[in-house]
């Protein structure tokens, strides 16, 4: 399956036991050139807590288990409608660390409330010490000292989607070093978890581009939590008005958050395409 080029296994948990499969062998799955080819494993299997209609886990292509996935998410839900797992519509969905609304829409259209975005470092987890930082309207940018393409400083928004990302304002997405800086900035000391790496455009105050370089997978065609947390950044830098379109190399999604009412920080609404490639069995 993929979202908007974002593209998946999915993988039926409820009905086989995965439990046994290794990182070696998600690898040999997510191979391009000698297995299935993915960016992420995506696995639907029985919820855990009774306030969720399943469980959703997801690996990446290096065979490491994430947090979070957003254009997963979208997949997930129309995998479980078209396999008859449930006619729930919309599903409650359980993640790393919380629940996730999705619903489909008749248009084929998938809306996911990805929940609040997370701004306290402990929880990203991001470590600022040593960094220098500005003030942006409610945003602080922090200043990433890289090696690569040259030594010079990207300064970066820093949040969870319930998973880490950095994000950075370009002048030009086709041009930014996405492939030069993203594996240093992935790896970047200031985070323990290694981060997600956000290149953003704006052409409008409702409309960006983004690339994004993924942990565990490299750069992908698309990134939902990458253009959640971009859309909230650029909201926070007074760059941008929600809702936002925001047009990926693989498609646009539609990104909207409310900002903080009354010391609450709202939810952040997804709305993109699910789309089944094929079906298959193989044995490993």
């Amino acid at each position: 399956m993929h979202g908007a080029g974002n593209d998946f296994i999915v993988l039926n948990g409820i009905d086989q036991d995965l439990s046994g499969i290794t990182r070696e062998q998600w690898q040999a799955l997510a191979h391009r050139q000698f297995g299935i080819g993915a960016d992420q494993i995506l696995i639907v299997e029985k919820s855990t807590r009774p306030d969720a209609d399943f469980r959703y886990r997801i690996f990446n292509a290096d065979g490491g288990e994430v947090e979070q996935c957003g254009n997963g998410s979208r997949c997930f839900v129309r995998f479980v409608l078209d396999q008859g797992l449930s006619n729930q519509n919309p599903l409650r969905v359980e993640v790393a660390h919380t629940v996730l609304t999705l619903k489909s829409h008749p248009d084929g259209q998938v809306e996911v409330d990805m929940g609040a975005p997370i701004f306290e470092h402990s929880l990203i987890p991001f470590n600022a010490n040593g960094l220098a930082s500005v003030q942006e309207l409610q945003e602080t940018l922090y200043a990433l000292p890289l090696n690569q393409p040259a030594t010079h400083d990207s300064f970066v928004g820093v949040l969870s989607m319930g998973n880490p990302h950095a994000v950075q304002v370009v002048g030009d997405v086709d041009s930014a070093p996405v492939l030069e800086e993203g594996p240093e900035i992935e790896k970047f000391a200031a985070f323990p978890k290694k981060v997600n790496v956000g290149y953003l455009q704006v052409i409008h105050r409702n409309e960006v581009k983004l690339r994004v370089f993924e942990r565990g997978a490299g750069e992908t065609l698309a990134c939902g939590t990458g253009a959640c947390a971009a859309v909230v950044s650029g909201i926070r830098r007074g760059l941008l008005d929600s809702p936002v379109k925001v047009r990926t190399r693989g498609g646009d999604l539609q990104i909207a958050w409310g900002g903080i009412v009354d010391d609450v920080i709202q939810p952040v609404i997804m709305t993109g395409p699910a789309v089944t490639v094929f079906e298959g069995e193989t044995t490993i």
